[in-house]
């Protein structure tokens, strides 16, 4: 499975801020869509992640308040990316290694959409239960082995 096939099943809406945007208000539009992250893009280009782990390191660095900077100050100014042509077990790799629950998916510098850890385990259910019910299937009409003679 590659990401592509997650994408198409996800849906293409896709949420972004500049780096400029105020954070308090970058945390508004997480909450108010309920999601976990924003892809800050500047003059058509990716560059970087507001997740909630900036958004929660903000916090401590502000004493529980938001309103102090911009997204340029949180944001990570290096996402780590993948293309649609990734393998799901890749993705799974990077994410667990680097500790990325959020990866913009790229096409040379065209952004098609971010993955999720949680859209990626779903995926991954969802192939491993297709599989399960034809194995099952299969076994049900397996047909009966006739005699052999000596």
């Amino acid at each position: 499975m590659k990401v592509s096939e997650i994408l198409q099943v996800k849906g293409n809406i896709l949420y972004t801020v500049t780096p400029d945007t105020d954070l308090a208000d970058a945390v508004n539009t997480m909450a108010e869509k309920d999601i976990g992250s924003l892809v800050v893009m500047e003059y058509g280009d990716l560059v970087g992640m507001l997740t909630f782990r900036e958004v929660i390191k903000a916090l401590h660095g502000n004493h529980g308040s938001v309103q102090a900077g911009t997204v340029r100050r949180h944001m990570d100014d290096s996402p780590i990316t993948v293309t649609p042509d990734t393998e799901v077990n890749e993705v799974r790799r990077i994410m667990l290694e680097r500790h990325a629950r959020y990866l913009p998916v790229m096409n040379a510098r065209t952004l098609l959409g971010v993955i999720s850890f949680y859209d990626v385990a779903r995926a991954v259910l969802e192939a491993q239960s297709f599989e399960n019910r034809m194995l099952k299937a299969y076994i049900r009409d397996w047909p009966a082995e006739s005699a052999v003679d000596d």
